[in-house]
């Protein structure tokens, strides 16, 4: 039988939190993500993510000696690129797993193993390969596959929900060495409604951002980036009671892409939050990123 209790002070953090899967963009892209390949390529993408928080915000004010959080993400990534009609699309799957570490009025929880499978894929509604300007449309959905435990609340590598994700992007260079990407992103939530203990109900309102980066393309082995990332909108209910915990958070990140021989890609990124209304703040930010062309 399923552990239904939680901690007094965890329970109200769990009622009171953003959930800590919730703090950025459900997909967050890389320089390059839209940049269609040619049909019958494969990638196999291995992802290693590692933050810090220490800092949490309620409407835009630091909390005093508040909860802070922990993580190490991996996430594994295949992606297949055929054409359809005269249109590139790579259908893909991602599996993320790791583990969560949160410490809260003297408590610590943490969790960890394989979290929600994401499936999707993108279509390259406009591809000039000659002037490297793409536009494409991507659907994904998460399902609630993932480790999860209720009594854990907020601090589970699964969410025991489905995830209805939507990104628009826009490629495009400036010059012959600068290139933009242009990203929209659109969320909407199933209910958890084992969340916290037996029979609560936590849903959360639609969340929609953008995502920004400006590329330097060094050589044609090597491009430096910077990128940007703001978050808006997914207050959740717990019960039916609002919980005030709208995102409106924004961070920044430098990414370095360098190709080690033609068919294996390294990736290293460094950043930061800018500024958080509700959530954590956070504070560094390092992912490594390895893609193997087949």
């Amino acid at each position: 039988m399923k552990n239904t209790l939680m901690k007094p002070s965890l329970l109200a953090l769990a009622l009171t939190c953003t959930s800590v899967t919730t703090q950025a963009a459900q997909v967050a892209t890389d320089p390059g993500d839209y940049s269609p390949l040619p049909a019958g390529i494969d990638l196999g993408i291995l992802y290693l993510q590692s933050f810090d928080h220490d800092e949490y915000y309620v409407n835009g004010q630091k909390v005093d000696n508040g909860p802070t959080l922990s993580a190490d993400i991996g996430l594994l990534r295949w992606v297949h690129y055929i054409e359809v009609g005269g249109f590139t699309i790579d259908p893909q799957v991602i599996l993320p797993f790791g583990k969560l570490k949160l410490n809260a009025a003297g408590q610590e929880i943490s969790a960890s193993g394989i979290g929600d499978p994401i499936l999707g894929a993108t279509i390259w509604l406009y591809n000039n390969p000659e002037t490297k300007q793409a536009f494409g449309l991507t659907g994904f959905v998460s399902l609630p596959w993932g480790s999860y435990d209720e009594s854990k609340g907020p601090v589970n590598i699964g969410e025991n929900r489905t995830k209805f994700i939507t990104q628009a992007a826009l490629v495009t260079p400036i010059t012959e060495q600068f290139s933009i990407h242009l990203i929209g992103e659109y969320t909407f939530f199933g209910d958890n409604d084992d969340f916290g203990a037996s029979g609560v109900t936590r849903a959360q309102d639609d969340q929609y951002g953008y995502q920004v980066h400006l590329n330097y393309h060094m050589s044609a082995t090597t491009t430096a980036s910077l990128n940007y990332y703001h978050d808006y909108g997914a207050e959740s209910q717990i019960e039916g009671v609002d919980q005030n915990d709208e995102l409106d958070n924004n961070r920044w990140q430098v990414t370095l892409q360098h190709f080690l021989q033609p068919d294996l890609q390294v990736q290293v990124q460094y950043g930061r939050s800018i500024s958080v209304d509700n959530g954590f703040f956070e504070n560094d930010r390092i992912n490594l990123r390895f893609v193997k062309v087949f």
